[in-house]
């Protein structure tokens, strides 16, 4: 798992230029994560071209617009062509945007199954978790589990359910901002829409002991403030990083208010 590095980079996957990609890895980032749900792999090979050793993982790919099979001969393409730098990132997405969503527990098993039968092996693939269940089935049947939109307290949670072994990469936004009321300003309106109004995130945020209150009107500003980290670089460091020291073995970085990835990057303490 030390391939990944203990930091990474949490992108849309229209978002992370070839360009950008090369000067990430330059600053010594192991992965880069590639979010939005694409439709093929072809973002991941864009990025993959034109680096040399970061490795590149989607975050997700969704088990409802994708087919194993397909998923599987593209993952084929990308390894023979980078051998051991592309992970494959799986989750079932969301009830409310998916018309064919149902039963999202047995379908990631079904989809599991897929990709065993067309020859993804289970250490090159990660699971999109935030509940118990689907945290078992990441240790399970693939490397281990990816969760969005989490605090260090569920990594913690998540590290005594999945056990020692299985890898834990949660993602964590930022806002190079000293000002809070600044910085919130950036940070609540990507958390609030639409994670605030999709029943996962919310059931999630709700085991944490977040309430009602604190999801209403677009977040509370102490869920907004768990959710994103702000301040100067050495302050975003310290608070990404107590996913870490909650068990996490990676840690992705989403940044977020400027398209300047890289220059927000340059300005935290080198990884």
């Amino acid at each position: 798992m030390t391939g990944f590095g203990t930091h990474g980079v949490w992108g849309w996957f229209k978002a992370i230029s070839p360009e950008q990609a090369g000067e990430i890895e330059q600053l010594g980032y192991g992965t880069i994560w590639l979010g939005g749900s694409p439709t093929t792999l072809d973002p991941a090979r864009r990025l993959l071209e034109a680096t040399t050793t970061i490795r590149v993982a989607t975050g997700i790919t969704n088990i409802w617009n994708t087919e194993p099979q397909a998923v599987a001969a593209e993952f084929a393409d990308l390894e023979r062509d980078f051998p051991g730098r592309f992970f494959l990132g799986v989750g079932v997405g969301h009830r409310e945007a998916t018309q064919e969503y149902a039963s999202p527990y047995e379908s990631m098993v079904s989809y599991l199954d897929g990709l065993d039968a067309h020859g993804v092996p289970a250490d090159r693939r990660v699971l999109a978790a935030l509940g118990p269940k689907m945290l078992r089935l990441a240790a399970d049947r693939s490397l281990g589990a990816h969760p969005y939109l989490t605090t260090p307290a569920h990594t913690r949670i998540a590290r005594e359910t999945m056990g020692p072994d299985a890898f834990l990469a949660p993602e964590h936004k930022i806002v190079l901002d000293t000002d809070p009321v600044a910085a919130r300003e950036i940070g609540r309106p990507p958390v609030a829409t639409p994670y605030l109004k999709l029943t996962n995130y919310i059931n999630n945020l709700k085991r944490l002991g977040y309430t009602d209150v604190d999801i209403a009107d677009d977040g509370s500003d102490d869920l907004i403030d768990a959710l994103v980290a702000h301040g100067d670089g050495p302050a975003i460091r310290a608070a990404v990083d107590e996913h870490l020291a909650a068990g996490a073995d990676h840690v992705c970085l989403q940044v977020l208010g400027t398209a300047d990835i890289v220059g927000v990057l340059r300005q935290l303490p080198p990884v």
